[in-house]
């Protein structure tokens, strides 16, 4: 039977990535939504791999994985994240840390990289090798209109105002952008997530960890 941690501060997926994984027959899963619970569990209990969200309350997924390892030296450790992560792929790296998985990963991918990483395969997403690949070429904000599958910071802003009910006039203003580029951002935010409006948009993101109950509110603007 394989033993994995899920650390992440969103009970919706934990709860969702628990099932996942535990469809397999063969895996089980232990949950943790704080820093504290997660290195508890380290300390009395074995695991064949951990999962770790890279964006929590009090430590990041890098600082959290450093205090394992340091715990237990050989511990196989995924970052589990929703955003970019390109410029922290080397602290990563030198964290000890065996791959990535996207929050957006269907069942396969998922399983498919915890897999992978028990059997001492590093895991990186395509879209990371490209966005790797882009950066060394010093192309790393304009992608060409190529989707990575990957939310950015900036639809990440998009998408908390979204919640707030903002319009799009107000978001463009806000975000320094005329609303024909902000279109453009939505549409690819949309192909990423896999929806078709705003609303949807905001509840996926929800689902998946990068917005919780207090972005959503009453528009202000």
């Amino acid at each position: 039977m394989i033993h994995i941690l899920l650390v992440d501060d969103h009970p919706s997926v934990m709860a969702g990535t628990k099932v996942l994984l535990e469809q397999e027959g063969d895996i089980v899963v232990a949950i943790a939504e704080t820093v504290e619970k997660a290195m508890e569990l380290v300390r009395h209990n074995h695991y064949d791999l951990m999962l770790l969200d890279l964006h929590m309350p009090k430590m990041n997924g890098i600082d959290l994985a450093k205090q394992i390892i340091t715990i237990v030296p050989e511990a196989v450790i995924l970052i589990y994240t929703g955003f970019e992560f390109t410029n922290h792929f080397n602290l990563m790296m030198e964290a000890g840390i065996s791959g990535f998985v996207l929050k957006t990963a269907d069942k396969e991918q998922l399983v498919t990289a915890v897999r992978c990483a028990l059997r001492g395969e590093a895991v990186l997403p395509l879209s990371l090798v490209r966005q790797l690949r882009r950066a060394s070429g010093q192309e790393t904000e304009k992608t060409g209109g190529q989707d990575t599958g990957v939310i950015t910071h900036k639809e990440y802003d998009i998408l908390k105002q979204i919640a707030r009910g903002k319009s799009n006039k107000a978001i463009a203003e806000n975000i320094l952008v005329s609303q024909r580029s902000l279109e453009y951002s939505l549409t690819s935010l949309f192909h990423k997530l896999g929806v078709k409006s705003r609303i949807e948009a905001a509840m996926k993101a929800k689902t998946l960890g990068l917005l919780s109950d207090s972005d959503f509110s009453k528009p202000s603007s």
